[in-house]
């Protein structure tokens, strides 16, 4: 009996062991598609910045105000797992999944003020890694781009696999960053088909990044982005990139206006 039960035992651990290989090739085998669509080159020149507006228009619909995630819900409707912090922002609790504005946007302005972890903890896209998806799909990204190399299309205020940002105005991790947006959304026939792509110009902690540039499709880690029609408005999207450490991302100070 005992030899039976040690001989089902070696079958269970070959097979464990088998399927954590398979993960770890399926997964190297994911990461060498994701290479071909990223860049490394030109890489945008560092600058300085100041201190952008903050303060909401009278006509601001504010989603974020550090009270409360009210506005907020996750893509399954279930409640908000982020954790509320006492100086009024609001952290990515890894592993609780993304979360998204009960309201529905298409082309609007948006502003949004987020901050890296001041203790750093990886490199490249595993440093404080997040993202602003528009409509659910067009993704500004958010990374910790003060001196921490990645491919140019994938560092913060990027169009992510789409658009280098015209500069890098990264500050150091553990101070507040903003972003101030246009986006333009895109508009579809009645067959499905795109009649214009959306745009959006970025303004990086108060510096152009990117102009009026046309998105190219939704968001795409592997392979080339494409437009699907959809409805003309959907929810804003903040990433919980959990699958990796060191994003323990926060935000504040969030507020929209249709356009």
């Amino acid at each position: 009996m005992k030899k039976y039960f040690l001989a089902i035992l070696a079958i269970t651990s070959t097979v464990i062991t088998g399927q954590a290989q398979q993960k770890k090739l399926n997964q190297d085998s994911l990461v060498k598609e994701s290479a071909k669509t990223e860049l490394w080159e030109p890489v945008p020149a560092l600058v300085s910045t100041g201190k952008p507006f903050t303060d909401a228009p009278s006509d601001a619909i504010v989603l974020f105000n550090g009270k409360d995630l009210n506005s907020w819900q996750k893509a399954d409707k279930k409640p908000v797992g982020w954790k509320l912090d006492k100086e009024g922002s609001v952290t990515v609790v890894k592993g609780s999944g993304n979360i998204e504005t009960k309201q529905g946007f298409g082309s609007c302005q948006l502003h949004i003020e987020w901050r890296e972890p001041a203790a750093i903890a990886g490199a490249s896209q595993t440093r404080g890694n997040s993202g602003i998806f528009f409509m659910s799909q067009y993704e500004l990204q958010v990374l910790d781009s003060y001196n921490n190399p990645t491919y140019v299309n994938g560092q913060a205020g990027s169009i992510y696999k789409q658009h280098i940002p015209l500069v890098n105005a990264s500050k150091k991790p553990g101070e507040w960053q903003t972003y101030d947006v246009i986006f333009t959304a895109p508009q579809f026939y009645a067959d499905g088909s795109l009649q214009t792509p959306a745009y959006i110009t970025v303004l990086y902690n108060g510096v152009l990044v990117q102009n009026h540039v046309a998105i190219k499709g939704h968001t795409e880690w592997i392979g080339t982005p494409k437009y699907s029609a959809h409805k003309d408005k959907e929810p804003l999207l903040l990433q919980d990139h959990g699958l990796d450490g060191g994003n323990p991302m926060s935000y504040r100070n969030i507020w929209i206006r249709e356009l």
